[in-house]
């Protein structure tokens, strides 16, 4: 029984407080000064306090609770290796069985499984949630089954929210050896072309006998670099090199060591962004016309783009007695721009550029050679201005024709027309997807003048008026050309008719021509979105192969993409655990890191009972190993209700908590009905009498 005295005041207490004053102010004047019946009259205020206070006997109803022990699975990566996995298990189930057979003790399982992007093992994180709808007075304390290695010890036992015991059960051995690579120093970012430094360890964990060299091996992108000796437990600098723009994923391997527990940290892996100079652009343009300023504007507001501008103004046929040095501010360097220093530019775009003489031919031969070396040349055609009198040269009949992918036909189409996606077109990632490209007709405005022309090669992803070639995009060796075979993409720009995409097209165009990976027409790119994989696969094909996938454990499996776009194939799936995942369909390979390049969870792998050691100290816990295996073996179990300590060399104990609920109230008035009444009543008769006396 719980019984309690409780107060229902039939007045506010103010009221009630200030009859008290009153009433014992004058019954203690009264005993002061030795009135008759003063005892009486203090009685009978005493009695009337009583009544209006409304006193009364409470007994609570309550049920008693079952006490919440957490059991903590540790699912973490380190977690798989050798037997840790078998011992793990093993010790799960005796334990659910053991706390199953605890009297008011109820078993909450949390398993902590490793979460792409976290780093390291953090199970006292996973024991906070999954104890927050537990008050704290009712859990009996935790157990958790681990190697040991944990990342969010909390600092003191007032961090857990709860005063009750925390045992660790250790799976692993105590004499595991491990050989680890330790990436001390990298670079963020570093400029394309450059060769930075990074600074690297070998460590043999657990190795008495540690020293000597071991073959070390660089890739990157998969590909090796370098393979070469270095010294055990002394740090040591290699230089790789920045080959390309965005990510450079450099890995770093060594031979395994004899009996150790993973090669898994023997990889090292950094990530050094890879940052452009600014890419260089020569734009000629012949004839002025309206449309002239629309390149100038368009590479002008891009931010990677320098730009080198020159307009002809005068061809050198018109003779009128100008004085040469009168002629322009700039001379037109042909010789420094087309021979000299012609491989400082990234791309060469002609516009509406005809040949009249200006440049010799052996400079067009120089820049075939520069676009087979690796440049790229864009060549926006249109007609000239006064064709009854043009004598001049197409571009096609000078030596940059060789990789020029169409060849003009000498007719010039003259007529509405809407430039249309060819089926190339749609799967191009250049012309993919156009604002406005998804109507039929399209919903962008008309043009209305083109050079009719053959495509000789390459890939046709514009078609206009006829239905002829309009825009083509071809590769000659190592370099990149394309063919624009209008001159009124300014219409677009210009607003006519509600005008048209053409920044996204010609931005697009300009970077394809400058290699931008973003644009490669075939490519497998792998990528992290929060916990997923995403695999995508860029063609111009109708079908893609099945990709390979390979985890940081080495495990393989097949994924099968689906086309989401056209040209674009793509695959959604979760990243089982931190480190570098690889994917290749047999001809390309993509790769990503998930998590911290170098995580702690592979840091040290070795078993440990030291890092639980201290918070199970503070709370009367213990750690212990439990062997190997199927043959782990649990410590027997019991519940104390108050104690220091929660364990011993063969036992372990929880809290019994003595939690319970309320059900109900059970009220005796003490002073009600007419029992309260018949004493309130002779208190004041009695009164009366001794005063009437």
């Amino acid at each position: 029984m719980n019984w309690s005295l409780a107060a229902s005041p039939l007045l506010p207490i103010a009221l009630i407080s200030a009859f008290a004053v009153v009433g014992l102010a004058l019954s203690v004047a009264g005993l002061v000064r030795r009135v008759r019946g003063a005892w009486l009259r203090l009685a009978a205020v005493a009695a009337l306090l009583a009544a209006l206070l409304n006193p009364a006997l409470v007994e609570e109803k309550r049920s008693p609770l079952t006490s919440v022990a957490a059991l903590v699975i540790d699912r973490s990566q380190s977690q798989d290796l050798g037997d840790r996995t078998a011992a793990t298990e093993a010790a799960r189930k005796a334990l659910l069985d053991t706390l199953g057979s605890l009297k008011d003790v109820e078993v909450r399982e949390i398993d902590v499984a490793p979460a792409a992007g976290a780093d390291g093992t953090r199970l006292f994180s996973a024991l906070s949630s999954g104890l927050a709808d537990v008050p704290p007075d009712r859990v009996a304390g935790a157990i958790l089954v681990t190697d040991g290695q944990v990342h969010d010890v909390p600092a003191s036992a007032a961090a857990l929210g709860f005063d009750a015991p925390v045992h660790a059960l250790v799976t692993g051995r105590p004499d595991e050896i491990d050989r680890r690579l330790v990436l001390e120093r990298a670079p963020r970012f570093g400029l394309v072309g450059t060769t930075q430094s990074v600074r690297l360890r070998v460590e043999d964990e657990g190795r008495k006998d540690a020293g000597g060299t071991v073959k070390l091996t660089a890739r990157r992108d998969g590909e090796t670099i370098a393979d070469q000796e270095v010294p055990i437990g002394q740090p040591f600098d290699l230089p790789i090199e920045i080959a390309h723009g965005g990510q450079n994923i450099f890995e770093f391997e060594v031979a395994p060591l004899a009996g150790e527990l993973t090669a898994a940290n023997n990889t090292a892996v950094a990530i050094v962004d890879g940052v452009r100079e600014n890419l260089r652009v020569l734009l000629v343009s012949g004839e002025p016309h309206a449309g002239e300023r629309t390149w100038r504007n368009l590479l002008k507001s891009d931010a990677s783009v320098d730009l080198v501008h020159f307009t002809i103004l005068r061809p050198p046929e018109k003779q009128d007695g100008t004085p040469i040095n009168e002629l322009s501010l700039i001379a037109f360097p042909t010789r420094e721009l087309f021979a000299t220093k012609i491989n400082q530019f990234d791309l060469i775009i002609f516009d509406r550029y005809h040949q009249r003489g200006i440049l010799p031919l052996v400079y067009f031969d120089n820049i075939a050679q520069f676009v087979r070396g690796g440049g790229a040349v864009l060549v926006s055609e249109g007609p000239p201005q006064d064709p009854a009198n043009f004598d001049g040269q197409s571009l096609f009949d000078t030596p940059l024709s060789s990789v020029l992918p169409a060849e003009p036909t000498g007719r010039v189409i003259e007529e509405p027309f809407r430039p249309e996606l060819t089926d190339m077109g749609k799967r191009h990632p250049v012309t993919r997807d156009l604002p406005g490209s998804e109507q039929t007709p399209p919903a962008w405005s008309h043009w209305f003048r083109m050079i009719d022309a053959n495509a000789s090669s390459g890939q046709t992803v514009m078609s206009g008026a006829e239905g002829r070639p309009l825009l083509i995009l071809g590769r000659e060796g190592k370099g990149r050309s394309a063919t624009l075979l209008s001159d009124h993409a300014w219409l677009w720009a210009r607003g006519y008719e509600g005008g048209g995409p053409h920044v996204p097209l010609l931005r697009r165009l300009a970077h394809w021509l400058m290699k931008e990976p973003e644009l490669e027409e075939e490519a497998l790119r792998l990528s992290v979105r929060g916990t997923n994989l995403v695999i995508e696969r860029q063609t111009l094909g109708d079908t893609v192969a099945p990709v390979t996938l390979t985890d940081p454990t080495g495990r393989k499996s097949e994924v099968t993409l689906k086309q989401s776009a056209p040209g674009l194939w793509t695959a959604t799936v979760p990243a089982t655990g931190v480190g570098l995942y690889v994917a290749t369909d047999g001809e390309r390979k993509a790769l990503a890191h998930v998590g911290p390049p170098n995580p702690r969870e592979l840091a040290d792998v070795r078993s440990t009972t030291e890092i639980l050691a201290p918070i199970a100290q503070a709370t009367g816990g213990t750690v212990r190993r439990i062997g190997a295996g199927d043959a782990a073996e649990i410590p027997r179990m019991v519940t104390l209700a108050e104690a220091t300590r929660f364990g011993g060399d063969d036992w372990i104990a929880l809290k019994s908590t003595n939690a319970t609920v309320l059900e109900g109230l059970v009220r005796v008035p003490l002073l009600g009905g007419f029992l309260g009444l018949a004493i309130l009543l002779s208190v004041l008769a009695l009164t009366w009498a001794r005063e009437g006396r």
